[in-house]
């Protein structure tokens, strides 16, 4: 997978970046190093390609996925963090998802298809990846998840369908729901940044 890793302190964890739909590998950087100017970054490019932008998994039409498409794409991004932890020589276990709309997609698919393929997650504006399946249990697992109530594409609704999808695995979600949109904003950034602090970093 296209990609840019940046070293940093060895005793943090390392931020795999996962950017929206028409994004690149360094639109989450600066989001980041907000949250942890120390850690490294694995920052990756989606190699699916609608209408010249860039993505993680193909969809059928907005908010329908392929999931025959998303459950291969998902098991290469884990294959790819497995061989990128060897290459440059970080800890496997170590790895925090931080995705912003499609890339959180892809990153609560990683959760929802492998135990412990990353530490935590970060995850800004998600949809529920995929249903009917049997989730992996993930307990002790921590994730954020940002959301605004006037996403017109992520309904408050799905946001809290995720987060009981999340819970039914174990995993411990803090979520916060502005009164924004679809866009990432500070508040969420900040509010990210503090769970970082206080549910990552303390152990």
């Amino acid at each position: 997978m296209q990609h840019r890793y940046i070293e940093k302190e060895t005793d943090h964890p390392v931020f795999l970046l996962l950017h929206g739909t028409g994004g690149s590998e360094n639109d989450l950087i600066p989001v980041a190093e907000m949250i942890d100017p120390d850690a490294s970054i694995l920052t990756v490019r989606g190699n699916v390609t609608e209408n010249g932008m860039a993505r993680f998994f193909k969809r059928l039409e907005e908010g329908v996925f392929d999931e025959e498409d998303l459950i291969k794409q998902t098991t290469h991004l884990h294959e790819f963090l497995d061989e990128a932890s060897t290459q440059y020589g970080f800890k496997r276990d170590e790895v925090i998802a931080l995705g912003y709309s499609n890339g959180a997609n892809i990153a609560g698919s990683l959760l929802m298809h492998f135990k412990h393929s990353v530490r935590a997650a970060i995850l800004y504006h998600p949809m529920v990846p995929i249903r009917d399946i049997t989730y992996p249990d993930q307990t002790g697992m921590h994730v954020f998840i940002g959301a605004g109530e006037k996403d017109p594409l992520v309904d408050v609704a799905e946001t809290n369908e995720l987060i009981e999808r999340f819970q039914s695995q174990g995993i411990e979600v803090e979520a916060l729901i502005t009164a924004g949109s679809h866009q990432l904003t500070h508040d969420e950034i900040a509010k990210s940044k503090q769970w970082y602090e206080s549910m990552i970093r303390k152990k």
